[in-house]
């Protein structure tokens, strides 16, 4: 198999691993350029703008669909949880790639022809490069063989241009990328002086006495907060009040989820089968024949490896017995105990496996690899060749299609229900020293067992199992009043009086993002966030219910909001209280007075006593018996307040007035040059996410996916 054929086989490691999934934008650019179809059938629609240049729906979802084949050739589901986050990605590589090819160009940045060979054939190879050319004997990586396949691809064949026009382009981009943070990274420096006084300051030890005046001593009601109030208080503090565009809804379920009549109804149909199960000769047949959702492994699993509801009570029915019906995670189930025997709990075996069939990880289907008579011979060769003394580690390096071929076959605390039922029937079933062939539905293994640990039952037990589903008449309910409701509920005040009159709770969903894929308290639901954005304005109710889950879900949205700064009425209720306390601390002030003359003064003045506090370290966060106020603590060393009352110290609970009856100081521990290293290191170990978000920060980004997708 050629290189290329591998790369493509198992592209998905271009994103997971060696490059990240990223760099997926460039590695299928220039391969799908010219592809037409997809979501938006070749019309040329600006899904954003990055500094000025447009991203194209059209390439994007091009794109977007490359990734999604790599990852589902690689065996990972691709639901819409998995594809929101793929197109999370690729934007954040449209991002990147604008912020940083701008700042690498200006820097001069290049990839030698040195790096390229150090990147193919160095120590550190792609994934995809050391998994093909590492020598299984020895486990290094075969920078030469590499080397040779890569000299003997064809120029101007397909492998030729996607390698070198592709592949190896990802690669430098993501070397240029490390080369350009590295720079960064080695930047930042933790000098001794800064440990020094870091260790100087948190050995410090305070002594105060302070009188505390809470602000609950103030009724709230007495504090008025005004709108213009709150603004001021926005204006003052931009950067902390910077907004996100965000949706809001209110909204009523209509639950369509299984009724009891529902549940009765698949209990009592079970209940019937319950003797046909128990008498069955064909149990396979009967399961398949009734339509049962649980599998039949006809095979023997020890206690502890049964995890299942009422096991401990299923395990005392006698042989041929049935147990239930019993609600086993929305399924009424059966279970009929078929044998008991007792088992090895773990067994260490070995074997060669001459394959017939393969699974392919994208389908799950068993896909042909050899003919069976084939099989057949090899595995009969392999058996009288061992018979006649070969060496098995060599027979299954050579035959063996397993991937414990290199380990010599063997499989080690194997635990009963891992294996297919003919090989675990052999391994558990048979002495230690059996050896044989066994047929599955992968092939012919020949099988040796080494040893046996521990013994206990094993039981055989099949189920029947009916799920409990939501009959018409319960959907249809569901339907129909949540129908019903959306009809006669067109504006927001219908729909609060249709709540009130049907006597439904009204849920909240507040601070959705247009490109959120989920709403807290429904679920996962692309549609209705796409109608917060696209179809409805503040006041809408949704004209048709959503269907999630098990439930009808009749929204209505209730706000708006752009990106830029927070209006007041959102505002509000985040500062109202700091405003209030603000407010409260001038009352406080002003009745104890400018300057007072001590802390008695303080005390009588706010009919709150002195206190004292004897152990306050600069190191802490936290004040035992006061909560966290940390301009206390840093107050607590101002030298000033030794020969003074403070002045009033807003603090989170309260208002404050200290003196400072003593300053002193812990052994100061000795410079320890770890922690500077590790300073340094954390520092060095977020730069990386720095550099790119601070880029971010500086580049005018216009992001309008949320109309596509």
């Amino acid at each position: 198999m050629s290189i290329i054929q591998t790369i493509r086989d198992k592209a998905a490691w271009i994103i997971i691993g060696a490059i990240a999934l990223a760099l997926i934008a460039f590695i299928v650019q220039d391969a799908f350029s010219g592809r037409s179809g997809g979501l938006f059938s070749g019309q040329s629609t600006t899904l954003g703008k990055i500094n000025g240049t447009k991203v194209e729906a059209t390439e994007f979802d091009r794109r977007l669909s490359a990734a999604e084949a790599n990852y589902a050739q690689a065996g990972q589901p691709v639901d819409e949880q998995f594809r929101q986050q793929i197109r999370e990605s690729l934007w954040n590589e449209y991002v990147e790639k604008a912020v940083l090819d701008k700042e690498m160009d200006k820097l001069g940045f290049v990839i030698s022809d040195k790096e390229k060979g150090d990147i193919l054939y160095g120590p550190n190879p792609p994934q995809q490069l050391r998994q093909q050319f590492t020598n299984p004997e020895t486990g290094v990586y075969d920078a030469q063989a590499a080397y040779q396949a890569i000299r003997g691809l064809k120029k101007k064949s397909p492998e030729y241009n996607n390698f070198w026009g592709e592949f190896v382009p990802a690669l430098e981009k993501q070397r240029a990328r490390e080369k350009f943070v590295g720079m960064i990274s080695k930047s930042y420096y933790v000098p001794k002086w800064l440990i020094e006084k870091r260790n100087a300051n948190n050995s410090q030890v305070a002594s105060i006495s302070y009188v505390s005046v809470p602000y609950t001593s103030i009724p709230d009601s007495t504090i008025k907060i005004t709108d213009d109030e709150v603004r001021k208080y926005i204006q003052d503090r931009k950067k902390a009040f910077e907004q996100e565009q965000v949706r809001g809804i209110e909204y009523v379920l209509f639950d369509a989820a299984p009724s009891a009549a529902d549940s009765a109804a698949v209990r009592e149909h079970v209940e019937k089968l319950k003797d046909s199960f128990a008498t069955a000769t064909d149990i396979k047949g009967f399961l398949l024949r009734e339509n049962s959702q649980t599998p039949y492994y006809e095979s023997n699993i020890s206690r502890k490896e049964i995890k299942i509801a009422n096991i401990d009570t299923i395990v005392k029915t006698p042989v041929g017995g049935v147990y239930g019906p019993y609600l086993d995670g929305g399924s009424y189930t059966l279970a009929r105990m078929v044998s008991v025997k007792q088992w090895p709990d773990t067994v260490k075996v070995r074997h060669i496996l001459v394959a017939t069939h393969q699974r392919d990880q994208r389908t799950g289907e068993l896909t042909p690899v050899r003919y069976d008579t084939t099989a057949k011979r090899i595995v009969d060769s392999v058996d009288l060749a061992i018979k006649g003394g070969a060496n098995f580690d060599t027979l299954c390096l050579k035959y063996s299609d397993d991937g414990t071929k290199s380990t010599g076959g063997i499989y080690d605390g194997v635990v009963t229900g891992r294996m297919t039922t003919a090989f675990n029937d052999f391994i558990f079933g048979n002495p230690v020293g059996s050896k044989g062939v066994v047929k599955t539905e992968y092939g012919y293994h020949y099988v040796e067992v080494l040893s046996h640990k521990g013994s206990s039952p094993a039981y055989n037990i099949a189920y029947f199992s009916e799920p409990v589903y939501p009959s018409d008449l319960t959907t249809n309910t569901a339907q129909q009043a949540a129908a019903s409701f959306a009809a006669e509920s067109r504006n927001r005040q219908q729909f609060e009086d249709n709540v009130k009159k049907k006597n439904l709770t009204k849920f909240n969903a507040y601070d959705i993002a247009p490109l959120a894929n989920s709403i807290p308290g429904v679920g996962v639901n692309r549609e209705l966030v796409r109608w917060m954005y696209n179809e409805a304005k503040v006041g809408d109710v949704a004209a048709q219910p959503f269907f999630i889950g098990d439930k009808y879900v009749v929204p209505v949205l209730v706000n708006a909001y752009e990106k830029g700064l927070m209006p007041v009425e959102r505002a509000r209720p985040l500062v109202e209280y700091k405003i209030r306390n603000e407010k409260k601390a001038q009352q406080i002030a002003q009745k104890v007075g400018n300057a007072p003359a001590s802390l008695d003064a303080v005390a009588k003045a706010t009919n709150q006593p002195v206190q004292q506090l004897d152990s306050v370290q600069f190191a802490m966060g936290y004040i035992p018996a006061v909560g966290n106020e940390l301009k206390l603590i840093g107050a607590s060393f101002n030298k000033n307040y030794q020969t003074k009352v403070s002045d009033p110290i807003t603090g989170e609970s309260g208002v404050y007035y200290i003196k400072v009856n003593n300053i002193s100081a812990l052994p100061n521990a000795p410079l320890d040059i770890k922690l500077q290293q590790q300073m340094a290191a954390q520092q060095f170990q977020r730069s990386s996410y720095l550099v790119i978000e601070t880029l971010k920060k500086t580049a005018d980004i216009k992001d309008n996916r949320y109309k596509f997708y």
